[in-house]
């Protein structure tokens, strides 16, 4: 890893995290300790959590007690599988799942981003891939000149992946079996995921299936997201 160097609060729109979190800037830009130390991890984290935060959720912090405590728990994680191999940094890379419920508008995606933007200044690795269930489907179609399964083993293997509207999209054979073979994987291999729902939890199976909603019952902890369309309210 590259040394990383100090950055500008403004320009990430790190003040009211970094104010949230009661981290220091001085910390946060100090060169002192090498590419391995954590504040210099917390900056390269930062630069990459900007690559797949959308515009819209650039400054986002989350403030759900659920998410707070499954990033503390990640974190906490990280830094004893570090310990225990002796590694230079500690990473994400195992750790139990989320799924965070609701109707539209209640700020499931919002505190989904957030978690990636919360990670990143804790001075922990985690290598995020990021896509929605649609568009994840759209990638994994077969067509010419993509390799389909390389793409797939992307999102299956992923240290930490987001997946926002799970169960959207109409269900389908080729749905049902990119959702059983992508959630069983990261079942058994413990693989932290974060998971995005408009579905009822009564609706999970029917939107799922009943193989895919007990492996994501086992893994995953369900947050209910509750509230007004949050967007709606913005609009007006």
């Amino acid at each position: 890893m590259q040394p990383i160097p100090p950055l500008n609060p403004k320009q990430h729109q790190l003040e009211e995290l970094l104010a949230a979190r009661d981290i220091d800037l001085n910390w946060l830009n100090n060169e002192d300790g090498g590419p391995y130390s954590a504040p210099n991890l917390a900056r390269w984290s930062i630069l990459q959590a900007a690559k797949v935060v959308p515009y819209h959720y650039a400054a986002a912090v989350a403030d759900h007690p659920d998410v707070l405590q499954w990033l503390a728990e990640l974190k906490a994680t990280a830094i004893e599988r570090q310990a225990a191999r002796g590694s230079a940094i500690a990473a994400v890379d195992h750790g139990r799942s989320l799924i965070l419920l609701g109707p539209t508008g209640t700020g499931k995606t919002y505190q989904a981003y957030a978690a990636i933007r919360e990670l990143a200044v804790t001075g922990v690795s985690a290598r995020w891939v990021v896509t929605t269930a649609a568009d994840m489907y759209a990638a994994l179609r077969p067509r010419h000149g993509v390799d389909s399964e390389t793409e797939f083993r992307r999102f299956r293997s992923a240290s930490i992946l987001l997946v926002d509207d799970l169960g959207a999209s109409k269900v389908t054979e080729f749905t049902e079996e990119i959702n059983f073979r992508l959630i069983n994987w990261r079942y058994e291999h413990r693989l932290p995921t974060l998971f995005t729902s408009n579905a009822l939890p009564k609706e999970l199976t029917e939107r799922l299936g009943e193989r895919v909603t007990s492996r994501i019952g086992q893994m995953c902890q369900r947050v209910s997201m509750k509230g007004h369309d949050r967007r709606r309210g913005a609009a007006a």
